[in-house]
């Protein structure tokens, strides 16, 4: 277990002929730093391209920032997903992984186990969550988004997080799943909750995780009395030669689905809208492109914006198997990994011009949602949603501006999400 960083050699001395001394790291996990941490991720790529680091948290984890170590980190199946390879220290017990989740009952899901369980779980997923039925589910996406618009349309402002970003993921998945109309309010208020606790006092956190888990027991329960054409009824039904999802397994991926689902397209939705009002130019070649029927540079656009600012920062936590070497770096047997996406994605080595927003870039193979067998399920709903989101504001808000000073704005201080807490706006009333 690795307990301390090694120690790097000493730097050269520049008055001794060698090299100059590397300008000193950015300091990280600050308030500046949530606000802009690709400085930070520039120097580490450069100088530490993996860093063993404490976290806020007290926990200790080696960040890995290059693309190229983060591509392989990522496939890496000596890196688990599974908490049980990591022999935690006491004062970081159940800091590691979704806040509340263990408490709850909730580790049988994707994100945290291994091959061969993994492959029989997704695979079972997999028979429920079908490209068709995402594709299905574009016109209710179109429709809620239009809905949450009208709501604001007429009174020419708007926190786009609270009135927009926020509630279309929530309703959508709820949709997806098939909680029923009466019930999405209350999933509305706990998701809530998770976000706003997330980074204060966890048992906020596993209150609204216990009432999740309990609603969906219960409403998972009810389906398996009432069949129907809902997401929750096609995982119940989803069989592989004969194998089935077990009550547990069925819960713990319904709010995984929940969880992961609703956070990632809020930040998706959140930061590519402020990276577009930030990016007139940028911003006006969507516009004129959607006025003129194409959807190609909305695609494209949304792949970019993944890239350029996307809502996962750090892929969820790995853990190592046995001694291995990462960059150059021996990451020792039991040492969490979490692999930087935010900095891999803006790596020179592997994109051109990487500080550069541009919407038609097409040699885009970002990490955004991950890379090998844990790529996320649900991006394909995801970029479903962001796609929609951000057609219909500019289509119907066509001069959406920002009602702040960009510098005025405040990130969530997270570890693996990146968001804005609130992105107040303005625009010509509709009517």
């Amino acid at each position: 277990m690795h307990d301390q960083p090694a120690t790097p050699a000493a730097p050269a001395c520049p008055h001794a002929g060698g090299a100059p001394l590397p300008p000193p790291m950015p300091e990280l996990f600050t308030w500046e730093f949530a606000s802009d941490p690709y400085p930070a991720y520039a120097w580490m790529r450069e100088h530490e391209p993996v860093r063993w680091t404490e976290l806020p948290s007290g926990v200790g984890a080696w960040l890995v920032t290059r693309y190229g170590d983060a591509r392989e980190a990522l496939a890496d199946q000596r890196l688990s997903k599974n908490p049980v390879h990591h022999d935690e220290p006491e004062h970081a017990r159940g800091r590691t992984g979704i806040p509340g989740e263990r408490s709850a009952g909730l580790m049988t899901h994707l994100l945290n186990i291994d091959p061969p369980d993994h492959t029989r779980l997704r695979r079972l997923v997999s028979k429920a969550f079908t490209p068709r039925r995402v594709a299905e589910f574009e016109p209710r996406v179109r429709e809620l988004t239009d809905r949450l618009i009208d709501g604001f349309a007429a009174k020419g402002e708007a926190d786009l997080i609270h009135d927009f970003a926020f509630p279309l993921p929530i309703y959508a998945i709820c949709d997806l799943l098939g909680v029923p109309p009466e019930d999405q309010d209350d999933l509305r208020d706990w998701a809530g909750m998770m976000i706003r606790h997330g980074k204060g006092p966890r048992g906020g956190v596993a209150r609204s995780v216990k009432k999740i888990r309990g609603y969906l027991a219960e409403l998972i329960h009810r389906k398996r009395l009432d069949d129907g054409d809902d997401l929750i009824s096609g995982l119940i039904r989803a069989s592989d030669h004969g194998e089935h999802l077990t009550e547990e397994e069925v819960v713990a991926m319904c709010f995984v689905l929940l969880f992961a689902g609703f956070e990632t397209t809020i930040n998706l939705i959140g930061n590519g809208t402020f990276q577009l009002l930030t990016h007139p130019g940028e911003r006006q070649r969507l516009q004129d492109s959607l006025a003129a029927g194409e959807t190609g540079l909305l695609a494209t656009g949304v792949e970019e914006l993944l890239r350029y600012d996307g809502p996962v920062e750090l892929a969820t936590w790995r853990y190592a198997t046995e001694p291995l070497v990462l960059g150059g770096q021996r990451v020792a047997a039991g040492d969490p990994v979490l692999v930087v996406l935010a900095a891999a994605d803006r790596d020179p080595e592997r994109f051109g011009a990487p500080d550069v927003l541009d919407l038609s870039r097409r040699d885009n193979q970002h990490l955004g949602y991950g890379h090998g067998i844990h790529y996320c399920v649900g991006a394909p709903l995801a970029r479903l949603e962001g796609q929609t989101a951000l057609a219909r504001l500019l289509t119907r808000l066509p001069d959406l501006r920002l009602a702040a000073d960009p510098s005025e704005l405040r990130w969530r201080g997270g570890l693996i999400m990146r968001g804005l807490r609130t992105l107040p706006v303005e625009f010509t009333p509709e009517g």
